[in-house]
């Protein structure tokens, strides 16, 4: 059986930031069906549902039992509710495998920095540098994810 970041081979910033979060751009049909085998339990896609997709993907993932969350993340939902939400997700399953996806991984950066910072102790530069291993490249994802933990911590 392989582990959950083999069953990402080939998708755009496939990383494993946490022994339990796999995070990347967007799988294929196969991926999913390589992640049920691998062990991945909830998909956690921060896609806008209006984003352009070649497949049902909410539909694939139930089909092959595992449960599907999706949180918009977009230019304009870059506020604290979106990030609750996705920390939530998060949270409660953190002794289950997860998959947080968007298109690229970019978008998965500033979820990640939070989650990192708030949730497992790292420091800002580590939790930066994972982020950006895993995808993140837009400064204001990048923002949004320090500015969340800032007001955590105020």
């Amino acid at each position: 059986m392989s582990t959950p970041l083999e069953a990402l081979a080939g998708v755009p910033n496939a990383a494993q930031p946490l022994p339990q979060v796999v995070t990347g751009g967007q799988p294929a049909p196969a991926h999913f069906e390589a992640l049920k085998r691998a062990g991945v339990e909830v998909v956690l896609d921060i896609r806008d549902p209006m984003e352009p997709r070649p497949f049902d993907e909410p539909a694939l993932v139930r089909q092959l039992g595992m449960e599907y969350v999706n949180v918009s993340v977009t230019g304009g939902s870059l506020d604290d509710g979106t990030m609750e939400r996705i920390l939530t997700v998060l949270r409660t399953n953190a002794h289950r495998p997860v998959l947080l996806h968007c298109a690229s991984g970019n978008r998965v950066g500033g979820p990640l920095i939070a989650h990192l910072m708030l949730d497992h102790g790292a420091a800002q530069d580590d939790a930066i540098q994972t982020a950006m291993r895993s995808g993140l490249r837009g400064a204001d994802i990048l923002q949004w994810g320090l500015d969340f933990v800032e007001k955590q911590q105020g």
